[in-house]
């Protein structure tokens, strides 16, 4: 998963500078939008796939069109072809951590979620850095045809790792057409609706800073694009090391609700920042805010979502990611567009939506009974 994350992170902070040279930098928000789109769309065809054909054939897929995606980056000639080629690309994410995140659940004990997944959450956090961090030096050193090849040379890793995992579900079935007709009940897991609400409102905020942060980075003469990411994983890695087992401990809604507000904090302090040491703050804020809200949102998903339905439940956690990119990647190209006066705005719609997640969790803590 390390190597899967790397692979799709490491194209991002060049994306905006890309998408400029083809003539269109007003489709900023695209690049981003575009790829979850796609992804989120996916979400429900693999996590019931998942449950009947296995993890590991799922999440092979999304190797596969990670590959092909990667290596075809090169010859985006118009700026048209390159957001097919990010919306192509998003299907890879919509296979590939569905299945691996179900098949996490499987293996993971009841008592030690939070830990698990705090883990698990680390390598991913870990692969969003070291991709993010690298990519402006492979440009720099390189060019941006050695930055693709980089991501499409992770995948193959990740590819080659692939065949070290042991499958986890119990009974699978050879693939069929019919599998692919998604009825109404199995888009969503109903049981894990309140951990896709609270990802939602958190990923909107991602959304903001995955659109923002290399423009943010230029207009500070920061020259690493990914720099944020940098300070942000090493905070979060930090933060889950030492608070892995908190949410096991003191609850899932009580620790999430934590996360939110220095959330919340840290949205405020990232549209104020006139300086690349005030940028840098708040980023690790930003990352402990992470550290806290991951792994225990993968937990409380685990918690919710029933034995026989964990690859639509694991499913219907992305989906609400997805679409709390998308829509946080929409919000910014609606009122940013290109211009770094309007940045304090969508940062402070981004601290709003954390603050009203912290609202709807004290309120699901005092009406709903805890599963966890």
């Amino acid at each position: 998963m390390l190597l899967f994350t790397t692979s799709y992170n490491i194209v991002i902070p060049e994306m905006n500078a890309f998408l400029t040279d083809l003539g269109s930098p007003g489709l900023k928000g695209l690049i981003i939008g575009l790829f979850t789109i796609s992804a989120g769309f996916t979400r429900p065809f693999s996590g019931k796939l998942s449950d009947i054909i296995g993890r590991k054939k799922v999440m092979l897929v999304g190797l596969l069109i990670s590959v092909v995606v990667c290596s075809l980056y090169s010859f985006a000639f118009a700026a048209w072809f390159l957001l097919l080629l990010r919306f192509l690309h998003g299907f890879s994410v919509g296979f590939y951590p569905t299945g691996a995140t179900a098949l996490i659940t499987d293996i993971l004990p009841e008592d030690k979620r939070g830990f698990g997944m705090g883990l698990w959450g680390t390598f991913i956090s870990i692969g969003m850095g070291l991709g993010q961090g690298l990519s402006s030096f492979i440009v720099e050193t390189g060019n941006r045809d050695a930055l693709f090849f980089t991501a499409a040379l992770f995948t193959a890793l990740s590819y080659i790792l692939f065949f070290n995992v042991r499958e986890t579900l119990s009974k699978t079935h050879k693939f069929q057409l019919s599998h692919l007709r998604i009825k109404s009940d199995e888009i969503i897991e109903p049981n894990v609706i309140p951990v896709a609400i609270v990802m939602f409102l958190s990923a909107m905020c991602s959304g903001i800073i995955l659109v923002l942060s290399p423009d943010i980075s230029d207009h500070l003469h920061i020259g690493n694009k990914g720099a944020f990411f940098i300070f942000y994983v090493m905070a979060t890695i930090l933060i889950r090391l030492v608070t892995g087992k908190v949410s096991d401990t003191y609850g899932r809604r009580e620790t999430l609700a934590v996360g939110m507000i220095i959330l919340c904090i840290s949205m405020i302090l990232i549209g104020l920042s006139e300086t690349e040491t005030w940028y840098y703050i708040a980023s690790i804020i930003f990352g402990v805010a992470t550290g806290i809200i991951s792994p225990t949102i993968f937990a409380w998903t685990a918690d919710l979502s029933p034995p026989n339905r964990r690859g639509r439940g694991t499913g219907t956690m992305f989906i609400a990611l997805e679409f709390g990119i998308l829509s946080g990647a929409l919000s910014t190209n609606l009122w940013y567009q290109n211009n770094l006066a309007s940045i304090w705005n969508v940062f402070l719609f981004g601290a709003g939506m954390a603050l009203i997640c912290v609202i709807y969790l004290i309120w699901h803590i005092k009406t709903k009974k805890a599963k966890h």
